[in-house]
């Protein structure tokens, strides 16, 4: 196994958000940010609380740098990471009744936000987007068991009045608990008092993103059954794309991507709620459009008749 291996060179920019997930085997997902800094890593299958061990061990000015912990660099195994840049070393916003920290891309429409919880019904805070945020992961970093990862989407397959679990396959669950039934502003997400997203004393994370034209779209669409004609029109061709069955039926996250998947249809599939290596699966069939993506299958996973898909994708 190689130690300290350093990706400078594979990113065109710093990022503050890495995804990294192994390609051949069944190994869980790793999400690693600046905020909370290098080597402290959270799973995106799993409710586990926040750990730290020597895998990703640094954020550079154009990549990252790899340890030799969590099966993330075995030699000669293939692995994929995606990034985003947020806005680098996280500054204080008190937009909310619970300050928060933020690092903030507003161009692209993404943050990061770190805060403590207080176990008030009402309680808000900051995201630092200037816009309402389309899609947000929560997850309570001090705590696993039964600590679900929390999504919120503002579509109308879930909205405030209920969420999604990142960690599982459940279809939208409708609860105050969690967003106290009130829509995030330009400025402030609102929280319930439910301990998965806002336990007294305890450490938070939120990765928040919203629509930019020309770069991302987040939104549902519903399945028609059929392997071809159902395009989903974003304004720009994806090149990563993460879709989840919403309800009635739930199921697996998946996400495709032109990293993987050169040309179509893209059907290399990883599941953010499972450990699985990846599956190339003509189940898995979607097109990448100049303007959009096509569904070519007609399984659970993209395009059954009548099921909602919430989705993001991103240029």
């Amino acid at each position: 196994t190689a130690t300290n291996v350093n990706f400078n060179g594979h990113l065109d920019f710093a990022p503050d958000f890495t995804w990294l997930k192994c390609r051949v085997d069944p190994r869980d997902h790793r999400l690693f940010d600046t905020v909370r800094g290098a080597t402290k890593g959270l799973y995106s299958n799993l409710a586990n609380a926040q750990f730290t061990e020597n895998s990703l061990i640094a954020f550079n000015t154009n990549g990252f740098s790899l340890g030799s912990a969590g099966n993330q660099n075995v030699s000669n195994e293939d692995y994929v990471s995606w990034n985003w840049k947020a806005g680098g070393t996280a500054v204080t916003n008190n937009d909310g009744t619970i300050a928060s920290q933020v690092s903030v891309n507003k161009d692209s429409g993404f943050s990061i936000v770190k805060y403590v919880g207080n176990g008030t019904s009402g309680a808000t805070i900051g995201h630092g987007l200037g816009a309402q945020p389309d899609i947000a992961f929560f997850k309570n970093l001090d705590h696993g068991g039964n600590y679900n990862w929390s999504v919120y989407s503002n579509t109308s397959a879930t909205g405030a009045t209920g969420l999604l679990y990142l960690n599982l396959t459940d279809a939208f669950t409708t609860t105050a608990s969690r967003f106290n039934d009130t829509e995030p502003t330009a400025s402030v997400i609102t929280l319930g008092n439910d301990p998965t997203i806002n336990d007294s004393g305890d450490d938070h994370i939120a990765y928040c993103w919203h629509s930019v034209a020309g770069y991302s779209k987040i939104g549902t669409y519903t399945g028609d059954g059929t392997t071809s004609g159902n395009i989903i029109t974003t304004g720009f061709e994806p090149s990563f794309l993460l879709t989840k069955p919403a309800g009635p039926t739930g199921g697996y996250w998946y996400i495709l991507d032109n990293k993987r998947s050169t040309t179509n249809p893209r059907n290399d599939a990883l599941f953010p709620n499972d450990n699985l290596a990846e599956i190339e699966s003509t189940n898995y069939n979607v097109d990448f459009l100049p303007t959009g993506f096509e569904l070519k299958n007609n399984t659970i996973g993209y395009n059954q008749n009548n099921e909602t898909y919430l989705y993001m994708a991103i240029a």
